[in-house]
């Protein structure tokens, strides 16, 4: 007789497990001296030089045989290859290998370091360090990751969270690289705070950089000035609200309107956030500032003395206007979108008129992006400090005190750790008053069923003020622009008005040779490098934003609060402490990336990741959970649910993570004035450059043709994402049908 019982196969572990394997016997172990995207190491002594060689050849040459205990955890799941997932020998093994691994890797990265032990007791231990390692590379980080997911597949295999492969795999991936490349980083940071000049920790040194009066006087209320911290949370309120209600202004307008020029008003509302916030504080200099054009034609009209009246919390707040509000609109916009119109046909039927339909079944329903909106606008103005830095004059922010304690004179990294403590303590408290402000209602408005309905207009008592608003702050914005623009093709900002393109042809010029086109602009190598990270890092910052928003939203779990604060922490800490943070954290073993381009992309995805999530989260909240139960229910895991059913939903959300983290990454400035380097330079250090050696033409020129290639990207986003299908009759069209 033959056997007919049906072969267990486990594609998702064969994967994993070779993967492991590849990782500890065929790429080099530690970090190639060329960098992680090179491989000229395939050439160079391959596999047998120390510095190229996988573990299996180390170990076989007797050089690093620390790493020889890792065979045992590569070798455990293949008892289990033939093994059913109901067999409790699957997940005990799985389970015993991935923690083993993944704790032998982080054990013995952590204790032995570039001079060889890290600790005093392992040196008394173990003698004079005669060994030493590099940070991780290939192998070591592909082991790694096999590792972590053998794991997550033994924790699934013994029933957590249903069995579901797919979601505890994206939970333990997603805590693992936040705890990484987050937490680690920043704790490392924040101990700082209570580190003496001798190197002990000590809690007084805390209280008295804490207790300062200049971060906590209110001289404000007699006179004089208030302290940094007072400055930053009133500044950072009123930008949240006022970012929040023009960015409902535009999504309203474009959606709920029938505004003409609703295509120009939305690219217009997306430029600043295109643009090096310093440039936009320049640009209201010149219309503003003691000699600018709006100030001279004021003084002139009503014979008044001109002030540096925008020197100061009213410049700060314009700049921070201008920059966050289209972050708002971002949010806002696919929520807006979302609300079903059926909803609002059945309030129209029952004889509710547009302003009673709009007030009790429409903004209700927009609470989440509010919400998320106000929120991602106070924790942007906490964290900026390009903006107070041009036009903060005496008016002291969080992110300028932290700035200057740290590239200052003073250099006084405990200070700088204090203040960072400050505003972690200020967003964390909008972030729970935001959670206490949506409650546990319901948002949900798109169903499994059918709906073809239009979304009504606003009501004209509405519509006039909000179009009037929207309007008035878009030919502002372009104003701004045009000012921009117009400094570009100047002979000298400000005193020789002469037209000029020699700044555009010294950044960017082309020579035609024999052998090709040659790039002899000054400016290509960092705008080429720029381009590069900013596309690597946009689609990754995007998956796992997303994925964590379906997490968050779409799965119960233990720590999930927890869970959600950790993928908020690194955009509520300025992006200085973030520079300063990874440089002391990822400048040694086991994970020694400062200088490279790794670095550059991994902090713009931890960075920017935030608005993802947000933007998920807002857009998810209105889908309700009978799609995945539907999906789940006709034999669908639930990958594919995630990505056939709740993915094609969330283009706006799509759209919104992926053009803010591009244009983020292309206009950083905090984090990488501290993690470039000479091979990777980038267009806003390089920017920054030429702003110190005045030359300002050249600076501005540059930050014009970003403002240009960056709406070309976020025309091609727009297009490859495309917009949410779900059987709608556009206004338009319901018009004709009349």
């Amino acid at each position: 007789m033959t056997d007919t019982t049906p072969k267990t196969t486990h594609p998702v572990l064969i994967f994993w497990i070779i993967a492991g394997w590849v990782g500890f016997c065929l790429l080099p172990w530690f970090m190639v001296e060329d960098g992680i995207w090179s491989f000229a190491w395939m050439v160079n002594g391959y596999p047998f030089d120390e510095d190229y060689a996988p573990a299996a050849f180390l170990i076989g040459q007797g050089e690093k045989v620390w790493l020889a205990p890792l065979l045992v955890p590569l070798a455990l799941p293949l008892l289990v290859l033939g093994k059913p997932k109901s067999d409790p020998q699957y997940a005990r093994i799985l389970i015993l290998a991935g923690a083993l691994g993944f704790g032998w890797l982080i054990a013995q990265g952590f204790s032995i370091g570039i001079r060889g032990f890290n600790f005093d007791w392992m040196k008394e231990l173990f003698g004079e360090p005669k060994i030493r390692q590099f940070g991780m590379g290939y192998g070591a980080m592909i082991c790694a990751t096999a590792f972590l997911f053998l794991l997550t597949q033994g924790i699934a295999a013994r029933g957590a969270i249903n069995g579901d492969v797919f979601v505890v795999s994206a939970i333990g991936g997603v805590i693992t690289i936040v705890t990484v490349f987050v937490f680690f980083p920043i704790a490392k940071m924040l101990f700082a705070a209570f580190i003496t000049e001798e190197g002990a920790y000590s809690v007084s040194v805390f209280a008295s950089k804490f207790f300062d009066d200049r971060l906590w006087g209110l001289g404000c209320f007699a006179g004089a000035k208030c302290g940094a911290a007072w400055n930053s949370l009133f500044l950072a309120i009123l930008v949240g609200f006022i970012t929040t209600a023009l960015g409902l202004c535009f999504a309203l307008v474009v959606t709920r309107s029938g505004f003409r020029f609703k295509r120009g008003m939305r690219a217009l509302t997306v430029l600043p956030i295109i643009t090096p916030p310093f440039v936009i504080g320049l640009a209201l200099i010149l219309l503003f500032g003691l000699s600018g054009s709006v100030t001279r034609f004021v003084a002139e009209i009503f014979g008044v003395q001109p002030t540096r009246w925008l020197y100061g919390m009213p410049g700060v707040l314009i700049a921070q206007t201008l920059a966050f509000t289209p972050i708002a609109f971002l949010v806002l916009i696919g929520v807006v979108e979302g609300v079903s119109p059926s909803m609002e046909e059945a309030a129209q039927t029952l004889r509710a008129n547009r302003w009673q339909t709009f007030k009790t079944v429409s903004l209700p329903l927009l609470r989440p992006g509010l919400a998320n909106a106000f929120l991602l606008g106070f924790i942007e103005s906490m964290a900026d400090f390009g903006n107070p830095l041009v036009l903060g004059g005496n008016f002291d922010v969080l992110s300028t005190e932290i700035f200057f304690a740290i590239v200052g004179a003073q250099y006084d990294q405990g200070r700088a750790a204090v203040l960072a403590m400050v505003l972690l303590f200020f967003t964390l408290s909008a972030f729970y008053a935001q959670r206490a402000w949506l409650g546990k209602k319901s948002y949900t408005t798109v169903s499994g069923k059918g709906d073809a309905g239009v979304h009504p207009l606003m009501p004209r008592g509405l519509a006039i003020p909000v179009l009037g608003i929207a309007v008035a702050w878009a030919v502002f914005t372009a104003v701004v622009y045009g000012m921009i623009i117009y400094g570009s093709v100047v002979e000298l900002w400000g005193v020789d008005n002469s037209l000029t393109f020699k700044h555009y042809v010294t950044a960017f010029s082309v020579r035609f040779e024999e052998e090709g086109i040659r790039w002899t602009g000054a400016a290509w190598d960092s705008f080429w490098t720029t381009i590069t990270i900013a596309a690597i890092a946009a689609p990754l910052t995007a998956a796992v934003g997303l994925v964590t928003a379906y997490l968050l939203t779409r799965q119960s779990f233990a720590g999930k609060n927890a869970f959600e604060f950790g993928t908020m922490l690194s955009f509520a800490i300025p992006g200085t402490v973030i520079g300063v943070s990874y440089i002391l954290a990822f400048n040694v073993p086991p994970i020694e990336i400062t200088g490279t381009g790794v670095i550059l992309v991994v902090s713009f995805i931890f960075r920017n990741m935030p608005v993802g999530v947000r933007a998920g989260i807002a857009s998810m909240s209105q889908l309700d959970k009978s799609l995945d139960e539907s999906s789940l229910t006709l034999g669908a895991n639930s990958w594919q649910t995630f990505r056939r059913v709740i993915l094609p939903l969330l283009r706006p959300a799509i759209l919104a993570a992926l053009v803010y983290s591009f244009v983020r990454a292309m206009t950083a400035i905090s984090a990488v004035i501290f993690l470039v380097s000479a091979e990777y330079d980038m267009a806003t250090s390089y920017i920054i450059g030429r702003v110190e050696n005045n030359d300002y033409g050249l600076a501005i020129a540059y930050s014009t043709t970003l403002i240009f290639v960056m709406l070309a990207a976020v025309g091609l986003l727009q297009f490859l994402v495309g917009r949410v299908q779900i059987g709608r009759r556009t206004q338009l069209g319901a018009e004709k049908t009349t």
